[in-house]
């Protein structure tokens, strides 16, 4: 299949992560996991016009693509779906400080937003994150331990619940319990989610970016299934950087910075609407503006206090995401 194609292309960028410092016409993007047919478009669209040049592909999860590169994998840039991942080369001394300052938008060129896919149909009947609580909805979402996109759809659900039961943490903590308990595979990643929800026939409702959501209704076919957009859902961000310690031993920063603008052009905008994200660009959204139905859109700042607070209060060791995971 066309997902499954890319893979020697994947591997192959993965491959030339590992090895010595590059030559300064090759770049290596670590990316998101459902990323993939994205950048295969962003890339030949960028090589096309700095003929000569060659990037690469790394995909998995971003807070193991973080990891992978303070432990030696060669990114010159990355492109992400949460800003601690980028916070945490920050740390590590691997990104500038003040790196959301170098590209408009804080330095997110897209977003995107945790939507439903559900079967032809909707035998279930599933409109919004209260239907994903029903004892007779299976619910499919990658684990919010490995997996950015599932900590998005766990804050989504999480900022639907303190709407629904007025702030009582202790029946929002139920809430998002119960939907847990609901989910019969955890696997680490949005894509391998994908598999299990398209290709294996396991559970009613695929939670994922809604970029994703399109993907697979244009793939596999919209006589399968359909999209259900919630009532409300989270602004998911999908912040960019150059790795300055890596682009300095490479001598690819001016290379990596171009590539980065790229994706804030109207042509980078347009592959990136195509591919089921909601652009900056007033222009290219303008025209894409079918693709995308009205939401409520809820932000990790308004709802959550910011992405320091959520780290400490919802995914640090022992904080709220574990003590529900754990519970389930």
């Amino acid at each position: 299949m066309k997902r499954l194609a890319l893979a020697g292309t994947i591997l192959a960028g993965f491959l030339f992560a590992t090895g010595a410092a590059s030559a300064a016409d090759k770049l290596l993007n670590a990316s998101y996991d459902v990323g993939r047919e994205l950048f295969v478009q962003i890339n030949e669209a960028f090589v096309a016009k700095h003929p000569g040049v060659t990037v690469d592909q790394s995909h998995a999860g971003t807070s193991k693509q973080a990891r992978s590169i303070v432990e030696g994998l060669g990114a010159d840039v990355v492109t992400f779906n949460q800003v601690p991942d980028i916070d945490f080369l920050v740390k590590n001394g691997y990104v500038s400080a003040d790196w959301q300052k170098a590209f408009p938008s804080n330095a997110s060129p897209f977003y995107s937003l945790p939507s439903f896919l559900v079967r032809a149909g909707n035998p279930k009947n599933i409109k919004d994150w209260d239907d994903l609580a029903r004892d007779d909805v299976q619910v499919i979402f990658p684990n919010p331990k490995t997996s950015g996109n599932a900590r998005y759809t766990y804050l989504a659900a999480y900022a639907y619940g303190l709407e629904k039961f007025n702030g009582d943490a202790a029946k929002v903590n139920e809430f998002i319990g119960k939907i847990f308990s609901h989910v019969p595979v955890f696997d680490t990643g949005g894509r391998a989610s994908t598999t299990t929800f398209a290709e294996r026939g396991i559970g009613d409702v695929l939670i994922t970016f809604e970029c994703e959501t399109q993907g697979i209704a244009r793939e596999y076919g919209t006589d399968k299934y359909q999209q259900v957009v919630p009532s409300v859902s989270l602004l998911a961000e999908f912040p960019v950087a150059v790795v300055e310690k890596v682009v300095k031993d490479h001598g690819t920063g001016d290379l990596a910075k171009s590539y980065l603008e790229f994706l804030y052009t109207p042509d980078g905008q347009e592959i990136e609407a195509e591919n089921g994200m909601r652009v900056r660009d007033e222009t290219v959204a303008a025209k894409f503006k079918d693709k995308f139905p009205n939401v409520r859109l809820v932000t990790v700042e308004d709802v959550f206090g910011g992405w320091k607070k959520v780290q400490t209060d919802h995914f640090a060791e022992g904080a709220l995401l574990d003590q529900i995971y754990g519970s389930r």
